[in-house]
């Protein structure tokens, strides 16, 4: 991400000076942002980038050549993944497929699987095994905190068959159970609601400002704009107020992963 705007953005700092604490003082940022974005892990909101220009002097070429505003679906996606590892929280919202991180191997392999044009089997199971490592941040208890967020399609649309969402909906039931997830439906009697059209994450980070992901059909954007994030939260919590309280979400899940042939 931005490794040459980050290595520009050090470049100048030094020339001024300025040690990052300096810099991020100047420009009304934390030390660790800076940090990440000479690092190249982050890249600056325009708002971020316009404060850099002027504490740094150096007109507007930092918000000119701020990079990432045309990245490809796939480095985004790479980004917003990378964002994932680095979360000290993690709120998600599905409306057609359970997310990635909470995929079992054969959900996961099934969604692989209707991709066209079609991947080899080898380019198949490196997916697969880059999907269910992400899940490795769900091994520590308690960090980060997982919120998830699901309309209830999901739920019914059966994904590789009955026995594969079976097992599916009891790993997330599961994960409930263990504490380590929240997880909320939202029924399908509740008919349009204002989260429905995509899928959308949203991070919030120790040392870094709060991100957020929004992903469609051959489309997604990672947003790291305050007023952008801010506007997607709203959108969360109308959502979150919508859905069914977590032990009737438990009850709903539980219903349907039975009558997919799940057996206690």
């Amino acid at each position: 991400m931005g490794s040459t705007y980050g290595d520009w953005l050090r470049q100048q700092r030094e020339l001024a000076g300025l040690t990052q604490q300096q810099l991020a003082d100047a420009a009304v940022m934390t030390r660790s942002h800076i940090a990440h974005i000479e690092a190249g892990r982050r890249i600056p909101s325009r708002e971020d980038a316009r404060r850099l220009d002027k504490a740094l002097n150096t007109g507007d070429v930092l918000s000119s050549f701020r990079p990432g505003d045309e990245p490809t679906v796939a480095e985004r996606f790479a980004d917003a993944l990378q964002l994932e590892q680095q979360a000290e929280t993690i709120w998600e919202f599905a409306s057609a497929l359970v997310p990635g991180l909470f995929q079992t191997e054969r959900y996961a392999r099934a969604v692989m699987r209707t991709a066209f044009p079609p991947w080899s089997e080898e380019e198949c199971d490196r997916l697969v095994r880059t999907r269910l490592g992400r899940a490795k941040i769900l091994e520590s208890p308690s960090t980060p905190v997982v919120w998830v967020l699901l309309d209830e399609a999901v739920l019914r649309r059966p994904v590789g068959g009955p026995e594969v969402m079976a097992e599916q909906i009891m790993h997330l039931v599961h994960l409930v159970e263990s504490g380590r997830v929240r997880a909320h439906v939202l029924p399908v009697g509740l008919g349009v609601h204002p989260l429905m059209q995509g899928q959308l994450k949203l991070m919030w980070f120790e040392d870094q400002p709060p991100a957020a992901y929004t992903e469609g059909m051959f489309v997604s954007q990672l947003h790291d704009s305050p007023a952008m994030v801010r506007q997607l939260q709203g959108v969360y919590a109308l959502g979150l107020s919508d859905a069914l309280p977590l032990q009737e979400s438990l009850s709903r899940m539980r219903a349907t992963a039975k009558e997919y042939g799940h057996h206690d």
